[in-house]
């Protein structure tokens, strides 16, 4: 066995289970990264039978400036990720520890060492149990989840008579909602719905909300979720998200029709297109009780890359410039028609409390009588300059 193979051997041997990687030493990831600086590509892999290990050199040859080492098992599920600094400087190691079921309960970050755990990252923590609530809820998120563990947003979940959070993951197929996005990169999910949540939160703020991660392994499963959200009597729909795909969203399209108690709330998408030619789902789907939202900034100027269309757009509201509480808690300032998106849903739920008996078609006439014209921008109801504002209720 060479000395690569021997290394691997050992780093897999000294794995506890299929849980997580364990740590392999520095003279392991300097052997690497010398073997990837003589390769033409500037990437070493090396592979035993129990797991593999491929260093990244970005650019390749000596003159190399960065460098990742991806760990993983044998069927390529992602355990590991060193990056390192010439010559063979250690940034910092960040190790996936997976549950029994295979999802990723945690991401622990280690010190330049690798013996040192410096964080801690929860990708799956168990539920905080609040105050006792209904067991209903009017307005429901739809997203990447939320980081329920942040103090600031617990005051909007809606809840059980258990006390716990009302929703579920549809993504994990568990009752913990979390807020991750590993799709792009495992050891750096993305979160989006945390931030989205806490404007939905800020401008709704006696609406106690139910929250969902949608099922991004097997989207019909949004029949199940959709049908979840009726059960708890859910009328009003934040929904930031989209895709090029129709067949992702046909199982969503079915369900909602058998739905019209709810209204959809969806973002327009930021590709910079006209959807009336160039379609995004599910904004582009023709539903009844669906507005589709874009965004403008606060002169009625259509967003940069904010998505339009007569027909497919409905309406356009100013979120290009707005704060948000991120996934750590900070507040910060995003925009983008995903940001719009709950200022409506929002609009459309103090509307509703304010008028229980109105029907889904009620609430989107009463958007439509909010919107003005929006010079240049083509829009199917216009442009709502101030959707905090109680105007028509």
């Amino acid at each position: 066995m060479t000395r690569g193979l021997l290394a691997i051997a050992l780093l897999f041997a000294m794995t506890s289970g299929a849980a997580a990687a364990s740590i392999p030493t520095r003279e392991m990831v300097c052997d690497w990264v010398a073997s990837a600086m003589t390769a033409s590509d500037g990437a070493y892999s090396v592979t035993d039978t129990t797991g593999k290990a491929t260093v990244r050199l970005r650019p390749p040859g000596q003159a190399w400036r960065f460098a990742t080492i991806d760990i993983s098992d044998t069927s390529d599920r992602p355990l590991m990720q060193i990056r390192v600094l010439p010559s063979c400087q250690p940034l910092e190691a960040r190790r996936l520890v997976r549950r029994s079921d295979g999802f990723v309960d945690r991401i622990e970050v280690l010190a330049p060492d690798f013996r040192q755990s410096v964080a801690i990252e929860p990708q799956n923590p168990p539920l905080p149990q609040l105050s006792v609530g209904t067991g209903s809820a009017v307005l429901a998120h739809v997203d990447t989840g939320i980081n329920y563990l942040l103090p600031a947003l617990h005051p909007h979940l809606a809840t059980g008579a258990d006390g716990y959070p009302l929703g579920y993951d549809f993504w994990d197929d568990d009752n913990r909602p979390y807020d991750s996005d590993p799709r792009a990169n495992p050891y750096f999910p993305r979160h989006h719905g945390t931030t989205v949540f806490s404007v939905l939160a800020r401008e709704a703020p006696n609406t106690n909300i139910a929250i969902y991660r949608f099922p991004a392994l097997d989207m019909c499963r949004f029949e199940d979720l959709i049908n979840h959200m009726a059960n708890l009597s859910v009328r009003i729909v934040s929904l930031s998200m989209g895709s090029d795909d129709q067949s992702d969203w046909q199982c969503f399209e079915r369900a909602a029709k058998l739905h019209p108690q709810m209204l959809f709330v969806v973002s327009a998408g930021n590709n910079g297109r006209d959807l009336d030619l160039m379609p995004v789902y599910p904004a582009a789907l023709d539903l009844a009780n669906m507005v589709v939202v874009t965004s403008s900034d606060d002169f009625g100027r259509l967003g940069r890359g904010s998505n339009s269309g007569a027909v497919s757009v409905d309406l356009m509201v100013p979120a290009e410039q707005i704060e948000v509480i991120d996934h750590r808690g900070a507040f910060a300032e995003t925009g983008g028609t995903s940001y719009a998106v709950p200022r409506i849903a929002a609009l459309a739920a103090r509307y509703l409390d304010a008028n229980p008996d109105a029907m889904t078609e009620d609430i989107i006439d009463f958007l439509a009588s909010r919107a003005i014209p929006a010079p240049g921008v083509q829009l199917g109801f216009g442009w709502i300059p101030d959707p905090i504002d109680d105007f028509k209720f």
